[in-house]
């Protein structure tokens, strides 16, 4: 059963406690790696139970949480990419007999949230649920679907069935349509401070919390992920070649990564950039700590200007890196450009 998370009991607490303002929507929004899935699932569960304990979170026990433990309660309804779906297992409940979503593979499975996932609620939404209960469909991440299907959802939300909740779950508020935002109740999820992040992360045996905390963006989830194996080893090949422009080979880099997630790569690369520009200017760095000597080497050797319009332009490279027509391609020209800048003076 998942967990509500240190930094999220206050606010718990104070959301179940203000539920007859919710509406038949809700919008959590935040920074991505900070538990707003995992709050999202436990709010669910909670919801549906039939005996919740102390603090209205779910019992654990009910013949409620064990269907919704099974992914097969039927009052709940999730939609996910296939992406998300091929990476963890978890997918809608209503789409257990859909081969496709069974057998798509984290490469080849799509990154959006399509029209027909959303059609496919209509039985759900519009039909009595189990025993005239209460219906939760939960949408993550909110922003990755397309036009249609976010404008299929809309018509939902214009006209709401009667009790269904739906909970969508954001880290990019700012990519949905204005007018589901606007039918929805918008809650800022808390983000942890640094201290208590560093506190949780030691708790779950993580060696160096302060430096994994910082090299994920001070997201204590991603900083986890990262400790317990993720990218760790791509992660450090990347700083090696980065750290050193003399030895930067764009090309034996591209392809050693090019199996990687292409956001979190080029967000590795905005973040060294920052710290290069912020060490330049302020004598200090955020993300890569450890490497504050190579920083401070390559941060004084740099043109300041020129790495401000490569780090520009890594914000439109972000936009092109979940679509690319050919990954590989992509890291050489990301690489290649980022040597040359390092050349500029």
């Amino acid at each position: 059963m998942r967990e509500i998370y240190p930094w999220q009991q206050a606010f718990w607490q104070k959301l179940l406690h203000s539920r007859r303002f919710w509406g038949h929507a809700l919008l959590l929004k935040g920074k991505q790696g900070t538990g707003k899935y995992d709050f999202a699932r436990r709010l669910a569960q909670s919801l549906l139970c039939t005996e919740p304990a102390a603090g209205l979170q779910a019992c654990g026990r009910c013949a409620s949480c064990g269907w919704f433990e099974q992914s097969g309660h039927p009052n709940f309804y999730q939609i996910v990419p296939e992406a998300f779906s091929a990476v963890t297992g978890e997918s809608a409940e209503k789409e257990e007999n859909d081969d496709k979503s069974g057998t798509a593979t984290k490469k080849s499975a799509s990154q959006q949230i399509g029209i027909e996932q959303i059609r496919k609620l209509n039985d759900f939404v519009y039909l009595t649920g189990h025993q005239s209960g209460f219906k939760i469909v939960l949408i993550y991440p909110a922003e990755a679907m397309n036009t249609a299907a976010a404008n299929a959802l809309l018509k939902k939300l214009e006209e709401p069935p009667p009790d269904v909740l739906f909970i969508l779950v954001t880290h990019q508020a700012q990519h949905l349509l204005p007018t589901i935002r606007s039918r929805c109740q918008q809650l800022a999820m808390p983000l942890p401070d640094v201290a208590a992040s560093v506190a949780w992360l030691r708790q779950q045996g993580v060696n160096d919390p302060d430096e994994c905390l910082a090299a994920a963006g001070y997201a204590p989830l991603s900083a986890l992920q990262l400790a317990k194996g993720g990218d760790a080893q791509s992660l450090e090949q990347f700083i090696r070649q980065v750290a050193d422009p003399k030895r930067l080979d764009p090309l034996q880099l591209a392809e050693a990564l090019q199996q990687s997630s292409l956001p979190v790569v080029v967000n590795w690369l905005q973040k060294w950039c920052y710290d290069l520009i912020s060490y330049r200017t302020t004598g200090k760095v955020r993300y890569f700590l450890k490497q504050l000597p190579a920083i401070q080497t390559l941060s004084n050797q740099l043109n300041p200007l020129a790495c401000g319009a490569f780090a520009r332009e890594l914000n439109n490279k972000q936009k092109l890196a979940h679509h690319p027509l050919n990954p590989r391609l992509f890291l050489e020209d990301l690489f290649i450009a980022y040597a040359a800048m390092t050349q500029q003076r």
